[in-house]
Parts: C-alpha cells; structure tokens; sequence
C-alpha cells in the first residue's frame, strides 16, 4: 500500500518516466508473445522460434536498463532525514522502489496480453479485431501458463535488478555504530581506572566487610557512602587472579589520598582501544565511485571480439541480420552484436572520464575547467548510457546499410523492436542526464550563492555535451562500418 501511495503522489515528470516504463514493458511482453504465437503456429521449426526468443532478450535488457535508471531517480524512495525513524530505512526503501518497478512493469505486459489476445480474435468489440489471426496461430488454443511466464520475464528482471543495484551498501553507519561502541569502551576503561582514585580512604576503606556485616546483623545500617567506601575498600585488597593485595590501607586521618594515578604516572588504556584526539579530522563522506583504469582495455577487447564474431558469421550462408519478425539464420550475429554493446557499455565511463580530462588541458580557464571536473564527476553515471547508445546506434547504421525493401526479414515486429531499443536506449540516457543534474543540484546551488552568472554554467554544459560528440560520434560511425564491412556483399 505505501508503494501504492507512493506512485500515486509523484509529481508528472515521475509518472511519465514510469509510463515510459510501462510503454516499455508492453512492446517487449508483446514481442515475446509474438514469438510464442509464432510457435504454435509452425510447429516444425523450433530452431526459428527459438532464434526469435534469443532476439527478444535484447528489447528486454533494454527494457531492464530504462527501469534500472528510472528507479534510481525517482525522489519518492531517495533516503532522507527521519525517514528512518519511523521504519523506512535504506532497505525499506529499497523495497519500495523495486515494487514500483513491478508495478510500473506488470501493468505494460498486462496491456501486452490484452493486445495480443485482441489481434489474435480473441476479444472482440474493438477495430482491427482479429487482425493477425493467421500470423498469431489463432486456431490454436493460447497455453496460459507460456503466456504468463513470458509476460513475467520483464516485471522480474527488473525488480530484481532494481533490487540488487539499491540494496544498502553504505559502510559510514556500520563505522559510526562501531565508533561508538569504542567511545563507549573508552569511557568505561577510564571508568574502572579511576574507579580507585582514593576512594578507600575517603569513603572508610579501615571499616572491614566483617565488622559491616556484624552491624548490619545487629540491625544498624551502614550509611550509604560507608557501604560503597567497604565494597570499594574489599575490591582493592582483592589484585588480579583473585589474589589479595597487601599493603593497601587508608591514608591517615588528615592526610591527602594519593592516587595511584599520579603517584606512578598516567595509566595506558588497554591496546584494543584506540584513542581518538581531539583535534582529529571529521571524516567526510567518501566521493563518487570513480571509473576503473582498467574498464577502457577490456572494453576494447569486447569490442573486437564482437566485430570478429559479426565478420565470422558473414562468411556462412545467409548471413542478413536476423530480427524477430523474419527468416531464421545464425545466431553469431546475435552474439558478436551483443558482444559490441558490451564493450561499448564498459568502455563508456572510462571515455567520458577522458573526455573530461582532455577539457582541462593545457591551461584550463574556469569554464573549461568547471565542464571538465562535472564531467569527471559524472562519468560513472552517463558513460554506460551513452556507450549502449552507441551501440545502437551503430546497428541501425548497419540495418539502414544492408536494408532492402524486398526482404521480408525487415516486418513489422523488427521495426518495433527497433524502435523499443533504440527508444530505451535514449531515454536511458536521458535519465541518467536527470540524475547526474540531481547529484550536481547542491554544487549549482554553492555557484550561483557565490554569484557564478547562469550563462557559464549553461555554456559548460553545452561544452560538456560537444565534447562528448566529439568523442562518442566518431566512435559510433567507426563500429559502424566496421560492423557492416564484413556484411555487405
């Protein structure tokens, strides 16, 4: 009910980014129903219809990601203070955020079911009833339980790795929580230490724990601070092991307590307790995961692994890019492509990180070197982005290369699994650009406060997309045609 409640209260931009989702969902669960009408309807060709579900995994990763990068920017499960105290936690909210998704997901392959069941003839008092009863198998009868597997593909995925990504992974309470416990170890070691600073002496240490009895016996009651000077006096004759201690005794009456303390020099506090001065730094929230050197290289390496896949299956007999909706063929081309968007994937926050570097050479001035650091900073969360974007981009390059009106490989069902990833892709993309401007929010507010003018933070933003352009354009037209080489006759 509270994600309920949740969804319910977002502002528009929230809603339309979850019916975008929605949207997203529906065309997949649709694509994986075409592919099961296609089953049933040719009976004889498993090889095909299981080619066509190996195609449809890639609008459903797409449609993973997008949910992926929805979630991660909706304010409604952002932690904040108090939330906490009245229950909803990091995984609480996580919680939450992963049943929106589902939610968001369920209803897109609930609008799948209902377009599928209305093309095939099933329901009926629409337009266009019936209007893909040959090609659906509408003769057959619709395995329910096939049809609810498929559909559950894409609220699953995605809840699960809505899950998975939010789950809490902050250390900073573990190390305050254990932070105070030492604090509260120090305070009771100096405790027990001082616990002997002459309160024997002060509090009636001569009185024996014998004679105390023999009065309480006798029905006289000690005063209270000549009960704990008694316990305090019996627990310094007894020195460790249990062994008693000779030689400790009152001061006499008059004189001054000596501590212990300052007779023998401050005491050291056991080794397992460090103590913190108090001087020492606050320690400050830790930075942005930056990306790993070394992402760049296997990134690189995935990339030509993919290409080198994509020229091996051009040498084998009908080598046409298989898409749902057209004949079979081999299924290398599926792999080396996916390979390609791998690479570029990975590659991606490492380029935009150097993208960001390469603004600030050679004496920066304080615009290039503002769009330089944001571009540092945000390379971890549009890299990825922009690399599948990439790698779309350059397979529809390929496509508008090799298309030929008279090939029925390109129908109806490619042109919408196109669309849906290359539709996911950019509005991905688009998130991740919502989310890096949330997370750079505080630091826009510090500028404009010290008075930087709004026109240079809107020409380091324009500098930061043209020198991502400049980087990523090029790259997508080099994949490109080096992925279309090898295909064209």
């Amino acid at each position: 009910m509270l994600a309920l409640r949740l969804t319910r209260s977002a502002r528009p931009a929230v809603q339309l980014r979850r019916l975008l989702v929605a949207t997203a969902s529906a065309g997949t669960g649709f694509l994986l129903l075409c592919t099961l009408g296609h089953a049933l309807g040719h009976p004889d060709t498993p090889a095909g219809s299981a080619l066509r579900l190996a195609w449809c995994t890639v609008p459903l990763a797409a449609t993973v990601h997008f949910a992926l990068a929805v979630a991660r920017t909706d304010p409604g499960t952002r932690p904040r203070p108090g939330l906490a105290a009245i229950g909803l936690g990091p995984a609480r909210l996580m919680a939450i955020s992963a049943t929106t998704t589902a939610l968001s997901t369920a209803v897109g392959s609930m609008l799948a079911l209902l377009l599928f069941l209305h093309l095939r003839g099933d329901l009926t008092g629409m337009p266009f009833d019936g209007a893909a009863a040959s090609f659906l198998a509408a003769d057959i009868p619709l395995p329910l339980p096939a049809a609810l597997t498929l559909l559950a593909l894409a609220p699953a995925a995605s809840s699960l790795a809505v899950a998975l990504t939010l789950r809490p992974r902050d250390t900073r309470l573990a190390a305050n929580s254990r932070g105070t416990g030492l604090a509260l170890r120090r305070f009771t070691t100096t405790a027990k230490l001082q616990e002997t600073f002459g309160a024997y002496g002060r509090f009636g240490s001569r009185q024996s724990g014998h004679d105390a009895a023999g009065r309480s016996g006798a029905g006289d009651t000690p005063p209270p601070l000549q009960a704990a000077g008694a316990r305090a006096a019996g627990a310094a004759r007894v020195g460790a092991g249990g062994v008693p201690s000779r030689g400790v005794s009152a001061p006499a009456p008059g004189s001054v307590p000596r501590s212990p303390v300052l007779a023998d020099g401050p005491r050291q506090a056991p080794a397992d307790v460090p103590i913190t001065p108090l001087d020492a730094p606050v320690a400050t929230p830790p930075d942005p995961p930056r990306p790993n050197p070394t992402t760049l290289p296997w990134g690189a390496a995935l990339l030509a692994a993919g290409l080198a896949v994509e020229a091996y299956a051009s040498r084998s007999p009908g080598h046409h890019l298989t898409l749902p909706g057209g004949p079979t063929g081999p299924a290398a081309v599926l792999l080396g492509w996916t390979l390609t968007a791998i690479g570029l994937a990975v590659a991606g926050p490492s380029l935009t990180h150097l993208c960001g570097r390469l603004l600030q050479a050679a004496r920066p001035g304080a615009l290039r070197l503002l769009a330089g650091r944001g571009l540092m900073e945000e390379a971890s969360r549009i890299g990825a982005p922009l690399g599948i974007l990439c790698a779309v981009a350059s397979g529809a390059y390929t496509m508008a290369v090799l298309y030929d009106p008279a090939d029925s490989s390109f129908g109806p069902l490619t042109t919408l699994g196109a669309a849906l990833v290359a539709g996911c892709a950019l509005a991905t993309l688009l998130t991740a650009a919502v989310e890096a401007r949330q997370a750079r929010a505080a630091t826009t507010a510090a500028l404009l406060r010290l008075g930087a003018p709004s026109t240079a933070l809107r020409s380091a933003a324009a500098l930061r997309a043209g020198a991502l352009a400049a980087m990523f354009v090029p790259l997508t037209l080099t994949v490109a045609a080096l992925a279309a080489l090898p295909l064209t006759p």
